[in-house]
């Protein structure tokens, strides 16, 4: 691994660590699955790999941030907004 991958590896663990403080299920349940996971590609040496690793955890951060924003929506929508009544 370079030092390049490294650091994005470094990088997206710590930002999903960041994120995993709103998750639905616990912050605890969320951290320890990242660990486990992170932990398990950690034996990897070809660049190929990590690379491969790397663009799957950046998406994972993406479909978090989806998660969260629908989250908030939905949140807002039921305070502000009045239900439609079906006649």
């Amino acid at each position: 691994m370079n030092c390049s991958q490294a650091l994005r590896v470094k990088r997206v663990y710590k930002t999903l660590m960041y994120m995993g403080r709103d998750y639905p299920a616990g912050e605890k349940y969320f951290k320890d699955r990242l660990r486990s996971s992170f932990l398990k590609n950690a034996h990897l040496t070809d660049e190929s790999e990590i690379e491969k690793k790397i663009q799957l955890a950046e998406h994972v951060v993406r479909e978090l941030e989806a998660m969260y924003k629908l989250k908030k929506y939905r949140t807002l929508k039921q305070r502000y907004y009045e239900p439609l009544e079906k006649d």
